[in-house]
């Protein structure tokens, strides 16, 4: 049984094969588990530039968010943020939202834990019996993005590639800035509402509980869409665009831009995940609110069904 991609939908997928005793397998192309709860250090410190932050009001997800409690790895941070709109500024207060002093990464990492995950290990192809590069497999789980998994399947693999390919995606952009102090009013995270390139914005010396003068924006799938073949050239506007929003004096002195092609699902898949007779499975966020808590729930529930399928 192989999972390809170790972000957190995949490893609560192989976490319940290996705890039904299911020989599973975790092979992830990128050189740490997370996907898109990703974080990148700067200065010896993470910025997380995937996921924002963590929401939970499903029972068995909060228990996993307890988990990550107690072991120092989360802690609440806000339930108010501020939104900007075309009539100003106002706070909004919604769920809690969690944070990850050392990343949202630390998480999956902690999740994944006495997984054998495989890093730095590209898959090249998915064939019909099923298999994975050629190597015979009870089931393959593609833990991905649908446009992503729709290039690793055989066309033969007729039902999971439709699947896979039905799945509608928007692009954005995230950028770490660092200034030199921090300039900016007391708010933790805010959304921006008809912004030509920003859609949130979040202190992440806040979010970190570190005050470091850093914030993490991201951009809109338009915006986006416009340096996908680049990101880097879209850092002076989108430093522009973040201080112009909160009046900051002074430039940045390091912004760092990272491209998310797939970032968001627009269009909810059916049910909590895809498994066919072929033995191909997808699970993700698309099958659901693009949430982390959505992901969990999907990958967990795969997981589940194919224990059923391999018992």
């Amino acid at each position: 049984m192989v999972v390809v991609g170790a972000g957190i939908a995949g490893v609560a997928c192989a976490r319940e094969l290996a705890r039904a005793g299911v020989p599973v397998r975790v092979r992830e192309r990128a050189h740490v588990p997370g996907g898109r709860m990703a974080s990148r250090r700067f200065d010896g410190r993470p910025a997380d530039l995937g996921a924002a932050y963590v929401t939970v009001d499903d029972p068995d997800f909060a228990a996993v968010v307890d988990d990550w409690r107690a072991a120092g790895l989360a802690r609440e941070w806000t339930d108010t943020f501020v939104a900007y709109g075309p009539d100003g500024r106002r706070e909004v207060t919604g769920p809690m939202r969690w944070a990850a002093p050392r990343g949202l990464r630390s998480l999956v990492e902690h999740l994944a834990r006495d997984l054998p995950v495989t890093v730095d290990r590209l898959v090249r192809g998915v064939e019909p019996g099923p298999g994975v590069d050629g190597d015979r497999c009870a089931a393959v789980v593609l833990a991905m993005p649908g446009p992503q998994a729709a290039l690793l399947l055989d066309p033969a693999l007729a039902t999971a590639t439709r699947a896979a390919q039905a799945q509608r995606w928007s692009p954005a952009l995230a950028a770490a800035l660092r200034f030199p102090a921090r300039r900016w009013g007391d708010f933790r995270g805010a959304f921006v509402n008809g912004h030509p390139v920003l859609s949130t914005l979040c202190d992440d010396g806040d979010r970190r509980g570190d005050g470091a003068p850093v914030l993490v924006a991201h951009t809109t799938p338009g915006f986006a869409a416009g340096y996908l073949a680049q990101p880097t050239a879209a850092a002076p506007f989108v430093e522009e665009a973040v201080r112009d929003l909160l009046g900051l004096p002074e430039p940045a002195e390091h912004v760092y831009v990272h491209r998310w092609t797939y970032a968001k699902p627009t269009v909810p898949g059916g049910g909590s995940y895809h498994l066919d007779a072929d033995g191909i499975g997808l699970a993700g966020d698309a099958y659901g609110r693009p949430r982390v808590q959505s992901a969990w729930l999907s990958g967990r529930d795969l997981g589940r069904a194919l224990v059923e399928r391999l018992a």
